[in-house]
C-alpha cells in the first residue's frame, strides 16, 4: 500500500523534469505509486524504477483523452483508493488543478494548490496573494490532494532501483458517461523551445514589445528558454494565449525570469513571482515590476535585449 500517489498524464517516451520532481518529492513523504494515463514506454518504466516507485496503475479505459478532465479525475480517485494513498500529487497546470479539485470532491479530500514544498508531516508550503506571502497549510482530511509548482525540487533518483508492479484500475462509469467529450484537435506547430511551465528560464514580453516579439524570441533561443507573455500581449494577438503568464494564464517558477516591456501589474506577478531570479527591462522607472525584480534595467527593450543576445552568443562561442 503506497502512502503517496502521483498522477502523470501522457508521459511520452521520457518523463519531463517536472514529473521527476514529483517522484522525488513523493519519495520524501513515503512509499510512492504512480497513476499513468496514456502509453507506458520502456524508458518511462525504467525511470519509475530508478526513482523508487513501488507500483504503477493503468486505467481500464484507453480513451480518457477523448474527454475533458472529469474522466481523468474519476480514474485518479479510483487509483487513490486502490493504492490506499493518503497523499496525492499532481502538476500545477490548469488541468492539474481542475483534476485535483474533482478528485477532492470525489474523495471528500482537502486540496492545496500552488505548492512549492511539503514537510514530512504533510504540511504544504505555498505562495499566495501574487507571491506577497508564503503560507503553510495542512489538510485535516484522511486524504490530501496537492498540486506542485515545477522547478522547486531537485530531481534525485532513489538509492537503489525498485521493481514496480503494474495493476489496472477500473475507471468508474460515471467518469465518462456525463463527461464532456473532445470532438476535434488541432496539432500545434512545435517551436523547439521548452514547455513554459517546466522551463528553467523564461523570457516574457508585454505591451512594450508593440507587436514585435522578435527580440524576446531571439534572447530566449540564445538562453534555451521558453517564451512567455503578459495578458496585454496575448489579447492584442501578438502571441498565442498559451504563452500567457499571470493570474489568468500560466504560473511559472523558473530559475530565471526575464521580463521585457511588462509593467508588472498584480495579475502578472501572480504567475511569476516565485521565480528564483527576476530581471526586468522597462523604459518606465516607476513600473511596479521593479519592486519585485532582483535586477532592473531601465531602458528600451529593443536596445537591451539584442545586446544581451549578442553577448550570450559570443560567450557561448
Amino acid at each position: 500500500m503506497a502512502n503517496v500517489l502521483i498522477f502523470i498524464d501522457n508521459p511520452g517516451a521520457a518523463l519531463k523534469k517536472s514529473s521527476l520532481e514529483l517522484l522525488t518529492l513523493g519519495r520524501s513523504l513515503g512509499e510512492t505509486a504512480v497513476a499513468v494515463n496514456g502509453d507506458l514506454s520502456d524508458g518511462v518504466s525504467a525511470a519509475f524504477a530508478e526513482y523508487g516507485v513501488s507500483g504503477i496503475y493503468r486505467p481500464s479505459a484507453s480513451d480518457l483523452d477523448d474527454y475533458l478532465v472529469a474522466a481523468k479525475a474519476a480514474y485518479v480517485a479510483a487509483a487513490v483508493q486502490a493504492a490506499g494513498a493518503t497523499t496525492v500529487l499532481l502538476d500545477n497546470s490548469p488541468e492539474g488543478k481542475e483534476i485535483a479539485a474533482r478528485v477532492g470532491i470525489r474523495l471528500s479530500a482537502g486540496v492545496v494548490t500552488d505548492v512549492v514544498a511539503v514537510d514530512q508531516d504533510g504540511t504544504a508550503h505555498k505562495s499566495v496573494l501574487a507571491g506577497s506571502y508564503t503560507t503553510a497549510a495542512k489538510t485535516t482530511t484522511p486524504v490530501s490532494v496537492l498540486t506542485v509548482k515545477a522547478n522547486n525540487v531537485t530531481p534525485e533518483a532513489a538509492a537503489g532501483p525498485s521493481a514496480p508492479e503494474i495493476a489496472t484500475v477500473e475507471v468508474p462509469a460515471d467518469g465518462t458517461s456525463t463527461a464532456a467529450r473532445v470532438t476535434a484537435r488541432e496539432q500545434k506547430v512545435a517551436s523547439g523551445r521548452p514547455d513554459l511551465t517546466d522551463a528553467r528560464i523564461v523570457v516574457a514580453g508585454g505591451r512594450g514589445v508593440d507587436g514585435d516579439f522578435g527580440p524576446v524570441e531571439q534572447l530566449a533561443d540564445a538562453l534555451g528558454a521558453a517564451v512567455g507573455a503578459s495578458r496585454a500581449a496575448t489579447d492584442a494577438g501578438w502571441i498565442s494565449h498559451d504563452a500567457q503568464v499571470g493570474q489568468t494564464g500560466k504560473t511559472v517558477s523558473p530559475q530565471l525570469y526575464i521580463s521585457a516591456g511588462i509593467s508588472g501589474a498584480i495579475q502578472q506577478k501572480a504567475g511569476m513571482q516565485t521565480a528564483k531570479v527576476i530581471v526586468a527591462v522597462n523604459k518606465d522607472a516607476e513600473s511596479p515590476v521593479f519592486e519585485i525584480a532582483d535586477f532592473g534595467i531601465i531602458g528600451d527593450l529593443f536596445d537591451v535585449l539584442p545586446q544581451a543576445t549578442e553577448e550570450i552568443k559570443k560567450r557561448k562561442g
